[in-house]
């Protein structure tokens, strides 16, 4: 294979065919890349269910019917390139059924929609079998629990795969308002010039949502709001937005700049993370009576270079709040001189990027209010994105591992090295504060941000 040509899957095998990531994204995902043309290869679910392949084809029907735009043309094109393997895992056989399921495939995409504690055995079973050979992996996060589990799960994966044809899939990086966050940057030449310390006094990101736990009070238990959302999502956000730019657009070259970024942030400190649990969360099915688990945090993080040295970094995350948005506020310096009327820290200008639910991108400006005297009131100059028939991310992710694209995912390098920066109050074992529902969280988080005016709420 020449320099730099893809080499594309000829198949696609999904494991855990028969469960709830599957019903709710892989099939509406596999069905959208039927519709666009851009699936030509055989779909093969495994699964311990005591399945047919009549049986995934209906769960198949029902899952596209329910989440995605059903066509019956398509869904028949789709539905006859569906095979079904069924067996457990740890049994060698299945891996021979679904050598012999792949035929004549010689680069197959290995799909694992299951817990990562099955990753190690999927894996030997795939190199035993032979299923392994000229593979790619994707693998489902959360990667790891803390950084001692995620070098253990990355050396599982080693032993069968080279980090080339590995892909840890994180759907936050596959949605287009993220995506835009990099192609804003670094497409328009009027934000470099004030995209530093010089310019920018501070950074907030906000992830609300309005919901709770939705039953899945046991799985939150395990892992909480900070290994979640925070050590993934949210620092992926960050990355893009203190990022230097890229020498090309390179999968390596991208994953470059988001290594150097975090390799420069300062592993937290206990006084730089507020922790809070919605009021009745301990009565959700699956959740211990005296849970220490926290469904919101606040972060203060800090990145030590020269463009960002002694600009604070915000981080907030929260079930149960007033409203389902991701923000990102960067605030900007006030003038040097107050020429006409006072302006506060909270009423400088600002650019503001909406990430969810809808594309927003905004700028904060003062301009002069109609009279005789020289005062002001703040506006904002607002651009939305109503694009319409936008890929959703776990239809672009597998379209882009089936390519052999890695830019939306994951390097092992910053897995770690995002890993150490939250490790250190991971344990925590202070009580989290109580908020009450539909509030903004807990008010102790306002100290980390008072220097700044305080939280930007994102207004829908």
């Amino acid at each position: 294979m020449a320099a730099g040509e893809e080499q594309f899957s000829d198949a696609l095998v999904f494991f855990g065919a028969t469960g709830d990531l599957a019903y709710k994204q892989i099939f509406p995902a596999l069905y959208e890349l039927t519709r666009r043309g851009h699936l030509e290869m055989p779909v093969v679910g495994v699964g311990k269910s005591n399945w047919n392949l009549a049986k995934l084809r209906e769960r198949a029907r029902a899952s596209i019917q329910q989440f995605g735009k059903f066509d019956e043309a398509t869904f028949e094109k789709f539905s006859q390139r569906l095979q079904y393997v069924d067996g457990d895992y740890l049994a060698p056989d299945t891996y021979e059924k679904l050598h012999q399921a792949l035929g004549q495939a010689q680069a197959p995409l290995h799909y694992l929609a299951i817990p990562p504690s099955m990753f190690p055995v999927v894996v030997q079973g795939l190199a035993k079998s032979g299923c392994a050979t000229n593979a790619r992996v994707v693998v489902e996060k959360p990667f790891g629990r803390d950084l001692e589990s995620a070098r253990a799960l990355d050396q599982a994966l080693h032993e069968i795969f080279p980090e080339s044809s590995i892909f840890r899939i994180d759907h936050y990086l596959g949605k287009e308002p993220v995506e835009n966050l990099l192609y804003f940057r670094f497409a328009n030449s009027f934000l470099e010039p004030i995209w530093n310390r010089t310019f920018i006094a501070s950074v907030q990101i906000t992830m609300a949502e309005n919901f709770g736990v939705q039953g899945r009070g046991r799985f939150y238990e395990e892992v909480g709001a900070i290994r979640d959302v925070v050590q993934n999502h949210m620092l992926q956000v960050l990355a893009l937005l203190a990022m230097d730019i890229p020498i090309n657009q390179s999968p390596t070259a991208l994953r470059n700049e988001k290594l150097r970024i975090f390799s420069a942030m300062r592993p937290l400190a206990a006084g730089e993370v507020l922790r809070g649990q919605f009021r009745g969360y301990r009565s959700e099915p699956g959740v211990a009576a005296e849970s220490k688990v926290e469904t919101y945090a606040a972060l203060r993080l800090h990145i030590d270079t020269w463009r960002w040295a002694d600009v604070p970094f915000y981080i907030r995350v929260g079930k149960c709040l007033p409203v389902t948005a991701t923000e990102v506020w960067v605030q900007l310096r006030q003038p040097p001189q107050a020429l006409f009327d006072g302006v506060s820290a909270r009423e400088s200008n600002h650019l503001r990027f909406r990430v969810g639910p809808d594309v927003l991108i905004s700028l904060g400006a003062r301009v002069k209010s109609a009279g005789t005297e020289m005062v002001g009131h703040n506006v904002e100059l607002i651009v939305r994105d109503d694009s319409t028939d936008l890929m959703q991310p776990y239809e672009r992710l597998l379209g882009d591992a089936l390519r052999g694209d890695g830019s939306l995912f994951t390097r092992d390098d910053c897995v770690e090295a995002a890993w150490n920066i939250v490790e250190p109050i991971l344990r925590l074992e202070s009580m989290p504060a109580i908020y009450e529902p539909g509030t903004w969280g807990p008010s102790e988080a306002d100290r980390l941000v008072r220097e700044e005016g305080g939280w930007r709420d994102p207004q829908l």
